[in-house]
């Protein structure tokens, strides 16, 4: 898809869908999206019983908002906490964090990255699948 622009709405139909072992992410803003240049915002959605191992993002900040579903979330090495619909999890730049989906529904949790960059250290994650604009990934 070309860049937006300034002001631009975007739904996550609109965009392509990054498929991972652990569930989905569609970036609804980035710089070749729509030209943002501080931040990138995703949609991720995990599947019952998935989630995404321990891992960090050096020099990025990050805020994950959860918009349904209930998991347990992981920062900075420390133990899990239970989350579920309007829990917002702060991410430290560099903290090592993870989330699971231990409920019966897809999680759907809405992540902010700030600087803009953690976007293409997605799309060079081993094994990721690309799939275009309005089709729907059969793994979330």
């Amino acid at each position: 898809m070309d860049k937006l622009g300034k002001g631009a709405v975007v739904r996550p139909s609109d965009v392509e869908t990054l498929v991972y072992d652990w569930g989905t992410i569609r970036l609804l803003s980035e710089p070749k999206l729509t030209g943002a240049k501080k931040m990138t915002c995703g949609l991720v959605e995990l599947a019952p019983g998935s989630g995404h191992s321990r891992h960090n993002h050096p020099g990025t900040e990050e805020i994950i908002y959860c918009i349904s579903g209930h998991g347990e979330q992981m920062v900075d090495d420390g133990g899990t906490v239970k989350v579920g619909p309007g829990a917002s999890i702060f991410v430290p730049t560099g903290a090592y964090h993870s989330t699971l989906n231990t409920g019966k529904r897809t999680m759907r949790l809405l992540v902010i990255y700030c600087p803009t960059g953690t976007e293409k250290v997605l799309r060079a994650i081993p094994g990721v699948k690309t799939l275009p604009p309005g089709r729907k990934a059969k793994t979330a």
